[in-house]
């Protein structure tokens, strides 16, 4: 028997339910558990703010309250410089916020090469640079103002390469975990891969770099739960890097324990957290009660802390990356179009704790409770 799907449009609440399969053409809000609709709240809204003619949204969306800028990362594409050859290229943007509501878009020129995930850091935005055929990515700090100077932090693993670093997450010690899974070279922009596909810890401090975790056929999004009790990591084997897709491959995600042993940080207790139904789980973030929101093919998925699929917002042509905004908001980039989600103004992503956004008392406790139930 098959589950039962309660469709939300943009305008009204819980006015049908329909069995699978169901339409990802339309934009809309899914319910799925009653839990999502405390998520949504009373008036969730859902509007495409921008469009351009190039996949200028794709990854590394960073949200920078203070100046209700967002910067986004494009698809690889053939940029009109660049015509006539197969030279790829991927673009920053910085999409800014006007009084009235509407958005303007400036492109950004630095010297991050293929950028893919990125975060807040420090003054700037730290990037995933996937690198190229001559030169190694690696994690490189962009300066968030003009003129967006650059500093590679780490860009080898003991003089070895990193085949294509993919996404980030920062620790409050300061360390940074990301993934680096073989993509590059299967789209053409790497060369053969001198390392596994695995999991790192780097701390910029001490200049240690360690391996994580392994045991993945291509490891993508990444996160901590709101106190780093726990590490979420998707694995997006079903898809290649060539568009080959094997539907016996993993589109999963995996939690892990975070514990302290000898002074060193582990990832223990590996388990399968939950498994997208419709392509694979990209980027993921948790907002400050656990819930974990992740990218997917058809749109926005959202579980709850205990893995229970709690509704889903529908993006046609999917995502592979998003950012929470201030409060009860999301940005969503879609290829050519940019997304904003409005919610409940209860919800609050995670890693606005770290740029020094206040958390409610009430959604600390409950988060607790359910990081330690598991």
């Amino acid at each position: 028997m098959f589950p039962k799907r309660i469709n939300v449009p943009l305008n009204q609440r819980l006015v049908s339910t329909t069995r699978y399969p169901f339409p990802l053409d339309t934009p809309t809000f899914l319910v799925f558990n009653n839990d999502f609709n405390k998520i949504l709240g009373d008036n969730p809204d859902l509007k495409m703010v921008y469009q351009e003619q190039f996949p200028f949204a794709h990854r590394a969306p960073v949200y920078f309250p203070q100046n209700d800028f967002v910067f986004v990362a494009s698809n690889q594409f053939v940029p009109a410089w660049r015509e006539g050859t197969d030279s790829k290229a991927v673009i920053i943007s910085k999409l800014s916020r006007k009084p009235d509501g509407s958005w303007a878009r400036h492109e950004v020129h630095t010297e991050v090469q293929m950028a893919s995930g990125g975060i807040n850091h420090e003054d700037g935005i730290l990037f995933c640079a996937q690198g190229d055929l001559k030169n190694s990515g690696g994690l490189v700090h962009m300066e968030g103002d003009f003129p967006f100077r650059t500093r590679t932090l780490l860009n080898n693993y003991y003089g070895r390469p990193f085949n294509s670093i993919k996404d980030l997450v920062v620790a409050r010690d300061g360390s940074i975990w990301f993934t680096d899974p073989v993509y590059g070279h299967e789209q053409g922009i790497r060369p053969p891969p001198q390392l596994p596909n695995q999991v790192y810890r780097f701390d910029p401090k001490t200049g240690d770099v360690r391996v994580m975790a392994d045991g993945f056929g291509r490891p993508s999004g990444i996160c901590f739960s709101p106190y780093e009790k726990i590490c979420y990591i998707s694995d997006t084997d079903f898809i290649h890097g060539d568009g080959k897709i094997d539907f016996t491959k993993p589109a999963t995600i995996y939690a892990y324990d975070i514990e302290e042993r000898r002074q060193s940080k582990w990832l223990t207790n590996r388990r399968v957290f939950a498994m997208a139904d419709v392509g694979v789980p990209d980027g993921l973030k948790c907002d400050m009660a656990g819930n974990v929101y992740v990218a997917c093919a058809d749109g926005l998925s959202v579980w709850n802390p205990g893995g229970v699929l709690l509704g889903k917002v529908i993006i046609p042509g999917g995502l592979a990356n998003f950012c929470f905004g201030r409060r009860g908001e999301l940005f969503l980039p879609n290829g050519k179009k940019f997304w904003v989600v409005k919610i409940s103004t209860s919800v609050k992503g995670a890693l606005l704790e770290r740029m020094g956004i206040e958390v409610d008392q009430e959604n600390r406790e409950d988060d607790d409770d359910s990081e330690d139930s598991e």
